[in-house]
């Protein structure tokens, strides 16, 4: 049984009543027809987009924070790997996919983020998954932020826990259900900082609930990896949490430190349980050693230029406060995520457009990927913007904007 909080349990043995027809079915998926003209008369359709390697648009859509996905010493490490160790890992982790270079990646990783051990997977969504399946089990609570990313609340399904849906940065709506828990074990899952308006969880406040209920707290620091904390090391270090015996983190390879991939650091023994139990390590094949020396090259640059970390937030901080004084609806950011807040999805999606035109790549959310009514330009800080280029970026988006 799971419970989403304010609403009454939902039990999964409730009967289905099964659909008959006096004719079989001759076209299984004659429904889509109908789901993509319901996806257009919302305004909600998605198109993927090509980028060429040379575009002529200042990009503030993607998640390069630090401004290393073009880096030299990035690239270089890179294709050394691939040349040393060949285009893929040609197996899972406990096969063939594990290299030293793999090693290397997770003993600096786990330095650098101040925890015991890590463990690198193909992508943040897989180590999400991982941590959520392989650390919970039918006497587990799980309690979940409301706004958590989608990795996470697939984590939470896919889990045999029960889940309690917490208020949004709420530590007292996650008290409140971890003192009404039954299960023996008790799990508090939230992202560091929210991908949609860049606002950070309070960590340290959710950590304390843990210890007075005996829960463990997992975050997800995709967001925050490289922008928080001291030189970039993370929410938790930012919070003083690093290193504790009851906090673990997962964070992504493909943001900050310009790559692919995703890990999990935390406790040597909850690594080491996750290389034993851990689904999506154990049948997945092992990141790619191009992705897993970028990464590498990324996290080795980062350390020895701790101030990109710094400059990445005090961008945001910038674009926020100019975008404001503008008169747009704009969030105040804790790391290096900025959004501006559209009334319409069609809205959004015709100013992104306009952006676009004008040589300036941003950010469209719209529902159903927000939780809210309310669609969004996310525009993405990053320590490599010149001023000039931050002044060209303010001055597209408040003459593109709706009504101006």
């Amino acid at each position: 049984m799971s419970t989403v909080a304010g609403t009454a349990p939902v039990t999964p043995s409730t009967p289905v009543t099964p659909v008959t027809s006096s004719a079989p079915v001759t076209d299984p998926f004659d429904w889509l027809e109908q789901a993509a003209a319901d996806r257009r008369r919302a305004g909600l359709v998605r198109t993927l987009r090509h980028r060429a390697p040379d575009q002529d648009l200042l990009d503030l859509a993607g998640n390069d924070y630090l401004g290393l996905v073009r880096h030299p010493r990035v690239t270089r490490a890179a294709a050394d790997a691939a040349l040393r160790w060949g285009g893929g890992s040609t197996g899972s982790r406990l096969v063939t996919g594990s290299t030293e270079l793999h090693a290397e990646l997770e003993a600096e990783l786990a330095d650098f983020c101040g925890a015991e051990a890590a463990l690198v997977f193909s992508s943040g969504y897989t180590a999400n998954l991982a941590a959520l399946t392989a650390l919970t089990d039918a006497d587990t609570l799980i309690v979940s932020d409301a706004l958590n990313h989608a990795s996470l609340i697939d984590g939470c399904r896919l889990s045999r826990a029960r889940v309690v849906r917490a208020r949004h940065r709420d530590p007292e709506s996650v008290r409140a259900a971890l003192a009404a828990r039954t299960e023996r074990r008790a799990l508090v899952v939230s992202d560091s900082v929210f991908s949609v308006d860049g606002d950070a969880a309070p960590l340290a406040e959710l950590a304390a609930a843990c210890r007075e209920y005996g829960a463990a707290l997992l975050t997800d620091d995709a967001h925050g990896l490289g922008v928080l904390g001291p030189g970039g090391t993370g929410a938790l270090a930012a919070a003083g949490l690093a290193g504790r015996p009851d906090v673990l983190a997962t964070v992504t390879l493909s943001k900050s430190l310009g790559s692919q991939g995703g890990a999990v650091v935390g406790p040597r023994r909850v690594i080491e349980h996750l290389v034993q139990a851990a689904r999506t390590f154990i049948f997945d094949t092992g990141l790619a050693p191009a992705s897993v020396g970028a990464a590498l090259g990324a996290l080795r640059l980062l350390r020895a230029e701790p101030q990109r970390a710094e400059r990445a937030g005090r961008v945001a901080r910038t674009l926020s406060a100019r975008l404001a004084a503008a008169g747009l609806p704009v969030s105040s950011p804790q790391a290096a995520v900025v959004s501006v807040r559209v009334d319409a999805p069609e809205d959004a999606l015709a100013w992104a457009a306009a952006c676009r035109d004008k040589g300036l790549a941003v950010g469209c959310f719209r529902p159903p990927s927000v939780p809210d009514r309310w669609s969004r330009l996310r525009l993405t800080a990053r320590a490599d913007l010149t001023e000039e280029q931050i002044d060209f970026a303010v001055e597209v988006i408040t003459r593109t904007a709706p009504g101006r």
